[in-house]
Formats: C-alpha cells, structure tokens, sequence
C-alpha cells in the first residue's frame, strides 16, 4: 500500500490546472450519486481506506483512456476533488442523500453554474 501517499501526493501537486475540466449538471448528477454509493458502502462496512485504494487504482486505470472518453474524471482538478468527497463520506459520516446534495451543490459551484 506504499503506493497510495505517493499517488495522493502527485494529485495534489498537480492540482490547479489553469485549464481544468468543467463538469455538465449530469455529470454533477452523477458525482453526486457516486458519493452517496460511497456513502452506502461505508454503512455497508467497506473500510475507508480499501475504498480509496480501489477509487485510486480506478483513477490511475482511467488515465489510459483520452480525457473526452473519461467520466466524471477527465484531469487531476477533478480527481482531487473527487477523492476529497470519498474522504469527506468516511470522515464526516452523514446520510448518504445528504452526501449526494452536498457534492451535487459542490460540483454545481465548481462548474460555475450556481
């Protein structure tokens, strides 16, 4: 597991982008109902931490695809800001709805549109 710092370390470096992804109100749809799935699964009894390592791997696995063809994910500003949500749902246990609306109401900010 060595390698989760350092991978957590290189998405927060790169963080920043002057040229970050903006995401549509469906993908903001669907972060929210992948957050609140986190949410599920940690009262389901899925440990923070396997959650993250496997959301990482996903990340890293994804990268091989052109950003266009990527979900949610398409550079490292939305990476961040989604493993700072899956933090967020292990960290600060609520409803998984109310995790759904607090990262619906983030992205929708992120993007701009609200």
């Amino acid at each position: 597991m060595p390698m989760r710092p350092l991978i957590a370390a290189a998405l927060a470096l790169a963080a920043g982008s002057a040229f970050a992804h903006k995401p549509t109100v469906q993908e903001c749809r669907e972060a929210g109902e992948f957050i609140r799935n986190a949410a599920l699964a940690r009262d389901a009894g899925m440990p923070r931490e396997a959650f993250l390592d496997r959301l990482l791997g996903d990340l890293v696995a994804i990268r091989a695809h052109p950003p266009e063809l990527r979900w949610f994910a398409q550079d490292v500003d939305d990476e961040v800001f989604l493993v700072a949500a899956v933090e967020r749902v292990f960290d600060a246990p609520m409803k998984s709805t109310e995790h759904e609306s607090e990262m619906l109401g983030s992205c929708l900010v992120r993007a701009g549109i609200v």
